[in-house]
């Protein structure tokens, strides 16, 4: 006799395997602390990427230096209500150790808007122009600190793609003094949200960002 399932059988089947799935199988539901930090690492090669195919060194100019691609980090009003975290990118042409609006990188995304989240005094984040993914707020975070091999909240990189710690613009000299500034120990940028935190590291010599 040939013998087969009744209905009530694969009924019973599917309700277990349906169980199992909602029990075993990870959520899939988006971490946004998780988000932020692989988009900000996507920002730091991206810088790098910047300072390596624009090489700023110009031999008759003394402060060649000071127009390294950077990576800068802060928090004013303009970046909104309780000063929540953000960052941009972009190469110090005037020498200030500020960006303003000409000096920061192009979205390459979107050309009609700064890879900026806001920055004080120059860009509120509400601005058309700036890119909202980088006001870390729209992730949840509610702060951020760099410590180890980094210096102040930036970092910038040279032709060879190196990291440099601390404000370019407060050198003295020219192309030793970018020498001085190179990062020789693991720079952490560690971001904060309600759930914890997570920390990115920047390592010396090769510049490579990476989540820890």
């Amino acid at each position: 006799m040939k013998k087969a399932f009744t209905m009530m059988e694969l009924i019973f089947v599917i309700v277990v395997i349906g169980i199992l799935a909602a029990v075993v199988i990870p959520r899939t539901g988006s971490n946004k602390l998780h988000e932020a930090a692989i988009q900000v690492v996507s920002h730091i090669r991206y810088t790098q990427h910047l300072a390596m195919v624009d090489d700023k060194f110009d031999a008759a100019d003394a402060t060649w230096y000071e127009k390294r691609w950077q990576i800068i980090f802060g928090a004013s009003a303009y970046t909104g209500g309780n000063n929540k975290p953000a960052y941009t990118i972009f190469s110090d042409t005037s020498g200030t150790g500020q960006p303003d609006i000409s000096e920061m990188a192009i979205n390459p995304l979107d050309s009609s808007k700064m890879l900026s989240g806001g920055y004080s005094g120059i860009l509120y984040s509400t601005d058309s122009r700036a890119t909202k993914e980088m006001n870390l707020s729209y992730y949840g975070i509610t702060g951020y600190s760099l410590a180890g091999g980094c210096s102040g909240a930036r970092v910038s990189f040279d032709h060879l793609g190196r990291p440099i710690k601390g404000d370019l613009s407060s050198m003295t000299g020219a192309y030793s003094a970018g020498t001085q500034r190179l990062i020789t120990s693991q720079c952490t940028i560690t971001l904060t949200d309600s759930s914890g935190s997570v920390v990115i590291a920047i390592e010396p010599e090769t510049g490579y960002a990476h989540i820890l």
